[in-house]
């Protein structure tokens, strides 16, 4: 378990994420933004399956520790503490492993003593555990606020009040998701249950260029302040991804698509038989990450397809570096929000095709932001064709009509220049409340 350092800071926030890279990577992304305030130590929490994964530089960032959090074993093993790469019908076993660590995120926290807790989203014992030891807890939403909004206004809202906003989603095209249950509670109960546990305020990755109607509208929903604290993307590495940036480097201009649909959804084979032939009849260069669901399957090689116009990356690819890429002019995605943030930090229009949970709600906010085109679904079944697909990553990528989408991923990435550091002052400054009203053994916290 860990204590406490000497000579650590006299401000210390435990970060407590869930266990999804989509998640971790923000809330690491904020600890790198709050800690360049040599007052402040922070202690990332996570379980070494996705600790072992973050690329953070010691040297860099020496008051950021990562804390490892070790889950009871008895049904799932270690390696598989984390949503990447999860089979699907695991998933309610992992969630009911982190809930049965609440005892121990509470000894850790004494241990710790802590002046903050910054907590997810679904993790409704982690504030009730802080508030034992009278230390204020925030949540982060490491979702974008429109899928936020969306959801408390159809758990807060009367059935047949529509929500204000993107095209009036159907609220019971969700109704699955809200109403999972763990432990006794559903999704929807719990996010509650997080919301109205945050001290004061709730913090969210998103800035007002892009949201601040839906940031607006969540915090008249939930009766808090909603805090952005900008995009929250990382740095490109130049080591990561040498082989796919010099196969990228062979090629022209925006002549390349890049397709990925995240760590945590498996395609069934014939929507990567379809997107295959999407890939197959757009004409353009592309690299694909693929995932396979098991050992089932002719592994790095999806069927149908191109091999003279593409390259296949198993598993995982840096996204990040992939995007920055000038060859790289499209890029398909199952809009996770992390991968639309990225996608837009870098200026690539988009291809949406998304698959679960949040997905649909994020690539109608990109569609409204002009940034992205979605696929259109066949009615009933829900499956996208590859003929559609094709149609909509040339419309993109070349077409004329796709001129205005291209336009305007590359005036959102001069937007999002500098916001982490402009957005982020806010929550500094909130944070410096709660420092006044801490006690260190000297006294007062000084934070400034």
């Amino acid at each position: 378990m860990a204590a406490v350092q000497p000579n650590q800071p006299p401000l210390r926030i435990v970060m407590l994420p869930w266990l999804a890279h989509g998640h971790i990577s923000p809330f690491l992304e904020l600890a790198k933004k709050l800690s360049t305030n040599p007052n402040i130590s922070i202690y990332l929490c996570s379980t070494p399956a996705n600790l072992k994964s973050l690329n953070l530089n010691s040297d860099s960032f020496p008051r950021i520790h990562l804390t490892e959090l070790h889950l009871p074993s008895d049904h799932l093993p270690p390696h598989l503490h984390t949503t990447k790469n999860l089979p699907s019908h695991l998933m309610p076993i992992l969630k009911a492993s982190f809930d049965q660590y609440s005892p121990f995120f509470s000894r850790l926290l004494v241990s710790l003593s802590p002046h903050l807790l910054i907590y997810d989203f679904v993790l409704p014992w982690a504030p009730l555990a802080a508030s034992r030891l009278h230390v204020p807890a925030i949540l982060f939403l490491a979702l974008s606020s429109s899928a936020s909004a969306f959801f408390v206004h159809s758990l807060l809202r009367p059935p047949h009040e529509q929500f204000p906003f993107l095209a009036n989603p159907n609220k019971s095209d969700f109704a699955d998701l809200l109403d999972e249950e763990s432990n006794g509670s559903t999704a929807g109960e719990r996010f509650i249950q997080c919301i109205n546990n945050s001290t004061e305020f709730i913090a969210v990755r998103s800035f007002s260029e892009i949201e601040a109607r839906y940031i607006e509208y969540l915090s008249s929903l939930v009766g808090k302040e909603v805090i952005p604290v900008g995009p929250l993307v990382s740095a490109v590495f130049e080591s990561e991804g040498r082989e796919e940036l010099e196969w990228l480097g062979s090629k022209e201009k925006g002549t390349v698509v890049f397709v990925s649909v995240g760590t945590e959804y498996f395609m069934t084979e014939s929507e990567m038989e379809e997107l295959a032939i999407g890939l197959n009849l757009c004409g353009l260069f592309s690299i694909w990450v693929v995932r396979f669901n098991g050992g089932d399957g002719d592994r790095g090689r999806p069927m149908g397809f191109s091999w003279d116009r593409g390259l296949v990356v198993e598993g995982w690819a840096p996204q990040k570096n992939i995007l920055a890429h000038p060859s790289v002019g499209g890029f398909v995605t199952h809009c996770g929000w992390s991968s639309v943030i990225e996608g837009m930090r870098h200026g690539v229009p988009m291809i949406a095709i998304p698959l679960q949970l949040d997905q649909p709600l994020n690539a109608a906010l990109m569609v409204e932001l002009g940034v992205a085109v979605k696929v259109k679904k066949e009615e009933g079944g829900g499956v996208f064709r590859g003929e559609e697909l094709a149609r909509c990553i040339r419309e993109v990528v070349v077409g004329e009509e796709g001129e205005g989408v291209r336009r305007r991923a590359k005036e959102m990435a001069r937007i999002m220049m500098g916001k982490d550091d402009e957005e982020i002052e806010v929550l500094r400054e909130r944070i410096e409340g709660f420092a006044m009203g801490a006690e260190s053994a000297e006294g007062k916290v000084p934070i400034n």
